[in-house]
């Protein structure tokens, strides 16, 4: 396997202030892209962006709000001035609200469903036009096991939304192959990072509810995550067109 898989691409990656999101940026620039980074709050991307530069790579912080589409297209018209051009897409900013559906707040089920749902479609809407001109691409979606695979109580807004997640990447991959660009996503069970853990709860806890509920025995790493989302927007995965690509250490069998 190459080391050097995305050298002259353009990459852009949403939520790449924290997390996976970062992650993905950091292990894309690694291996030779020129890294956009999106998402709400400068500060954390700008971190990012230092970490890709003092490692002798090309960063851009762009400030974007992926719900609203007025940011979405003028951060993909930013980034392609930048450098001519997007080759590939880690659509990674998400969120979820615990609470039992008949205490779910519409104002929580609107900002759910407007980051996780309506931010990757507005994302795959304004990267699809830009690697057309590019001639071909590759989208990669986070979704998750929970809503494309299984259900869980008490996350309805957010099962709904990485359903959509699903559905959509299916959808736009069968209009968008005929123009080159491969859009796959990636399933994702609970992930050892702070968005899987209870308030309050303890590294022990939360390792015993891990080896409870996921037959692996833990909670995935987020560089498991990354390595599967570099794989599907690399050539190496080039026969896979609408792919989910479940990661839960068998939590949906």
């Amino acid at each position: 396997m190459s080391e050097m898989r995305f050298t002259g691409k353009v990459v852009l990656v949403t939520g790449a202030g924290t997390g996976v999101g970062r992650r993905a940026a950091l292990a894309f620039a690694r291996e030779g892209a020129a890294v956009a980074l999106l998402g709400r709050s400068r500060g954390p991307l700008d971190a990012t962006a230092d970490i890709i530069r003092t490692a002798g790579g090309e960063a851009l912080a762009v400030p974007t709000d992926v719900t609203d589409e007025p940011s979405v297209e003028a951060a993909v018209q930013t980034i392609t001035q930048w450098r001519g051009g997007l080759d590939i897409a880690f659509n990674c900013a998400g969120m979820f609200t615990l609470a039992p559906i008949e205490d779910f707040e519409l104002s929580d089920w609107n900002a759910v469903m407007a980051l996780n749902a309506t931010g990757v479609f507005l994302g795959m809407k304004h990267e699809i036009r830009a690697m057309k001109r590019r001639g071909g691409g590759a989208i990669v979606n986070m979704s998750s096991n929970l809503g494309a695979h299984m259900v869980a109580p008490g996350m309805v807004a957010y099962i709904a939304s990485k359903a959509a997640v699903s559905a959509l990447t299916r959808a736009a991959a069968k209009e968008a192959i005929g123009a080159g660009i491969r859009i796959n996503s990636i399933s994702a069970g609970p992930i050892d990072n702070v968005m899987s853990t209870r308030p309050g709860e303890t590294v022990e806890a939360k390792a015993a509810r891990m080896r409870a509920i996921i037959p692996l025995g833990r909670a995935g790493y987020e560089d498991e995550i990354v390595a599967a989302a570099l794989w599907l927007a690399s050539p190496e995965s080039g026969y896979a067109v609408g792919h989910d690509l479940v990661l839960d250490g068998g939590e949906s069998l």
